[in-house]
């Protein structure tokens, strides 16, 4: 089910919040004497204020952009990349969920509460037990293949996905049971590994399965990511080893970025459309794929590019079966929604015409 929550925005509550990250924020660069380390570190603030735009407005978190400028052009560990991901998307995809919210922007509510729930499980099985496991190169190749299957999906089927129109209601039930399940395997599959995908992957769910308008996906990708964001500091901090060396520095430089940068994407995407701004970051999320097989070349190999271009084809055949399931749920809906609709008229056919009166009954 989605909400199209009545009444007037309350603005005041994105506000609010900035007043209180800002405050938090200066204390630390002028009361505890960081602004150094965050002027040190200004290439990634440049970098988010371009990754935060995207954050806001598309379904890739603040991270497509902060991974690959730390670990490609930084050519810093993947590690790294990952945790940086999940400190600055708990500030911009925070504060962009906040704007969502405050101005009552459509949500697929149903969907994204089983999403919470599953990733609540899934994110700690994936941080403790699998991350650990995984090797760097295996980092940036995982983060290679989904972002860029991602992209090729929108530039072949952009235009499709953005011609729906509402969304395929299903049973409440349903759709929680899916949110869940997306939740528990990206929590603990993707997200835990890359720092960032839970939004790509419900957004994926509702454009393929639920047929559902970017007005809807959207929003509802961007608050999952924040939730996934925060709780992976958490974890990280309270339970964990806590988080990489550098990603405070580099979090320092850039949180005052994205907390303005990411809202700021969800307000100008609402007045020039989205496609174009995903045509532009679906390009560069192959073009990141790209630079990732170059640079890992002499490791790879022929066979090791040839094993990650296969794993691109799967993810893309998946996607196309996604989009094969969701139009022949959407056309069983409509039909079963044509026959009760003309169920009544059914009905009023087939009773039977009251007798007329009889002229010759007594006291006529």
């Amino acid at each position: 089910m989605t909400m199209h929550a009545a009444g007037k925005p309350r603005l005041w509550l994105w506000l609010l919040w900035l007043v209180l990250f800002f405050s938090a924020w200066l204390y630390l660069v002028l009361g505890r004497g960081l602004w150094p380390v965050a002027l040190e570190h200004w290439p990634m603030a440049f970098a988010m204020a371009i990754g935060s735009y995207a954050a806001g407005s598309t379904p890739m978190g603040g991270g497509t952009v902060g991974f690959p400028v730390l670990v490609l052009l930084f050519e810093l560990p993947a590690s790294l990349g990952r945790d940086f991901s999940f400190a600055i998307q708990s500030i911009g995809m925070v504060s962009a969920s906040i704007f969502i919210l405050a101005r009552r922007q459509p949500i697929a509510w149903a969907m994204l509460k089983g999403a919470m729930l599953g990733c609540l499980l899934g994110l700690p099985l994936g941080i403790f037990l699998l991350a650990p496991l995984v090797p760097e190169l295996w980092i940036k190749l995982l983060f290679a293949v989904v972002w860029a299957s991602f992209g090729v999906l929108h530039l072949w089927r952009l235009q499709e996905i953005a011609g729906h129109s509402g969304m395929t209601e299903f049973d409440e039930r349903w759709d929680f049971r899916l949110g869940l399940n997306i939740g528990v395997l990206a929590g603990a599959l993707v997200v835990s590994v890359t720092g960032v995908g839970i939004d790509m992957v419900l957004y994926t769910a509702l454009v393929l399965i639920s047929r559902a308008d970017l007005k809807i996906a959207i929003p509802t990708s961007v608050l999952i990511m924040a939730f996934a964001s925060v709780l992976g500091v958490l974890f990280k901090v309270t339970l964990g080893p806590g988080l990489a060396p550098g990603v405070f520095e580099n979090w320092l430089a850039a949180a005052p970025v994205v907390a303005l940068g990411a809202p700021l994407g969800v307000y100008i995407v609402a007045k020039i459309g989205r496609k174009p701004t995903l045509l532009v970051v679906s390009t560069l999320c192959v073009g990141q794929f790209v630079w990732t097989l170059y640079s890992e070349q002499s490791v790879l190999g022929f066979g090791g590019m040839a094993v990650a271009l296969l794993a691109v084809a799967i993810c893309l055949l998946g996607f196309e079966h996604l989009r094969r399931f969701g139009a022949r749920l959407a056309g069983e809906r409509l039909v079963a929604a044509q026959m009760q609709a003309d169920a009544p008229k059914a009905d009023a056919e087939s009773e039977p015409a009251p007798e007329p009166l009889d002229s010759k009954a007594p006291g006529v």
